[in-house]
Order: C-alpha cells, then structure tokens, then sequence
C-alpha cells in the first residue's frame, strides 16, 4: 500500500509537523503516567482505525515493558481484569472524548470517574493526549499512511 500523501515532505507540512511533534513530545513530560498515555494512545488509534498509530503505540509500549496480554485487550478493555481502577477510567474517557460525534459527549459520570484518579495536570493531559491522538490519527487515515515499519523510538 502507497500512500496517497506523502505530508511529511511537504515544506508546509513540515513547518506544522514540527510544531505537531513538539505538542507530543510536551505531553511525554506531563504527570500522566507514560503507561496510561500509550494505553489510552493505542486505544483512541483503534477507535479511529489509524493503522500507522496503532503500529507505533503498540510497539513502543511494548519497548516500555508493557504485556502483551494487556496490549491485546486494550480493545475490550471493559471485559478484561487486567486493567487498574485509573486506567480503566482514563479508556473509558477516551472512548468517549474520542466518539463524540456519536452524539453522546463526555457525561459528567465519566469526567466524575476520570478526577477521581487523576488531578487537574493529569486531567489536562488526558484530554490533551486524547485530542492529540485523534488529530494524529485523521492525518494518516486520511492520507492512507502504511504501517507496519514502525520501530519504537523513532518520531520522539
């Protein structure tokens, strides 16, 4: 598969890119525990179908030390027990902010699960990360990105 852009090449796109890769290499300094931010990355990539992201979260929380038991159930995450009370609760925030043109929004249920693991500084990074995946994830969705080439490290 060839994709239909190559955005990163362009010099407009580049001078965005930039600034796109600096925005994920702050959210890499925020509180969020790095474990959470490449659960809820991987898990807002399979909601949008982003096969690059998948790829590149998958791999690099593997290289983290991340199971691949856990990996494989990100997807059902619900059904699975091998998840925390916070990262349950940031998933659950993800799929929501992630599904809001599904016309449910975010309940105040699910915003009222996330703060009561995380603080304002998580929280905003949450949300951020999950806004962060999703632009992330339209730019190779639509450009047709391949994936499978991915090796951990190489965009941060």
């Amino acid at each position: 598969m060839d994709a239909r852009l190559d955005y990163l090449s362009s010099p407009t796109a580049g001078k965005i890119i930039k600034y796109v890769m600096s925005a994920g290499k702050a959210l890499k300094e925020s509180p969020l525990p790095t474990t959470t931010m490449e659960l809820v990355a991987l898990r807002v990539s399979q909601i949008n179908g982003c096969a690059v992201c998948i790829d590149m979260h998958t791999k690099d929380a593997a290289a983290a030390g991340e199971s691949a038991v856990r990996l494989s159930l990100v997807a059902a995450w619900r059904e699975a027990t091998v998840f925390t009370g916070p990262e349950r609760a940031a998933l659950e925030l993800a799929e929501a902010g992630t599904r809001i043109a599904d016309g449910a929004g975010v309940s105040d249920e699910v915003w009222a699960r996330a703060a009561e693991h995380y603080d304002e500084e998580q929280l905003t990074a949450l949300v951020i990360t999950i806004s962060f995946m999703s632009m992330v994830n339209r730019l190779n969705v639509i450009t047709q990105q391949p994936a499978g080439s991915y090796e951990p490290g190489q965009f941060h």
